[in-house]
C-alpha cells in the first residue's frame, strides 16, 4: 500500500491545476493576450525571449527596458515593455552557457489565474519557444502531464493570425 506524502501545501490552498507541457500564457498589463510558454520543471526560475534589453536607474530602483515579441519564429507584433528588476542572477542554460540575466517580476495569466511570477531575461532566438515557464511559478498552483498539449486552450484563429502578421 502506498504511503501518503504529506502536501507543503496549507491546507486552505486550491487544488493544483492540471496543465501540458505547453500551453499558452497572457501578460493582461503588457498587453499580450496570448504566449505559447513551455512548462520546464528542469529551470528554476521562468525564462522570457527579449531584445534590446536595457537595465537602468529610475528613483533609485533598478528596472529593465525590453521588447518582447510574443509569436514564436515571428518579430512581428513588438512589445516594447518596462519593469523594475528584482534580481540579478547567474543562469546556467541548456547548452551549459553561464550568463546573468536581469530578473523582473510579472503577472500572467494561466487558465483564467493570475499571478505573478519572476522571469529572467535573454535572447531565445534559436529556441522552440519564447517562454519557459519554470517550477518557481507553477508550484503548488500546477500538476504537469507531458502527454497533454494546451489544456488550458488556446486563443481564437483570427487572435492568433492577426498577432502572427496576417490579417
Amino acid at each position: 500500500m502506498p504511503v501518503p506524502v504529506p502536501s507543503s501545501r496549507p491546507s486552505d490552498a486550491a487544488t493544483p491545476s492540471l496543465i501540458g507541457w505547453r500551453e499558452w500564457v497572457a501578460f493582461p498589463e503588457w498587453g499580450v493576450a496570448a504566449m505559447k510558454a513551455k512548462t520546464d520543471t528542469g529551470a528554476r526560475t521562468s525564462a522570457l525571449h527579449a531584445t534590446d534589453i536595457e537595465e537602468f536607474e529610475r528613483d533609485g530602483v533598478r528596472w529593465a527596458r525590453f521588447v518582447m515579441h510574443p509569436w514564436q519564429r515571428n518579430d512581428d507584433d513588438p512589445h516594447p515593455v518596462e519593469a523594475p528588476c528584482v534580481d540579478q542572477r547567474a543562469v546556467t542554460s541548456s547548452s551549459g552557457t553561464r550568463s546573468v540575466r536581469p530578473v523582473i517580476s510579472a503577472v500572467i495569466d494561466l487558465d483564467g489565474s493570475p499571478h505573478d511570477i519572476e522571469l529572467t531575461l535573454t535572447r531565445r532566438d534559436e529556441m522552440g519557444f519564447r517562454m519557459l515557464l519554470g517550477r518557481n511559478a507553477m508550484a503548488g498552483r500546477y500538476i504537469i502531464d507531458p502527454s497533454l498539449s494546451y489544456v488550458t486552450g488556446r486563443p481564437d484563429r483570427e487572435t492568433r493570425q492577426r498577432n502572427r502578421g496576417r490579417r
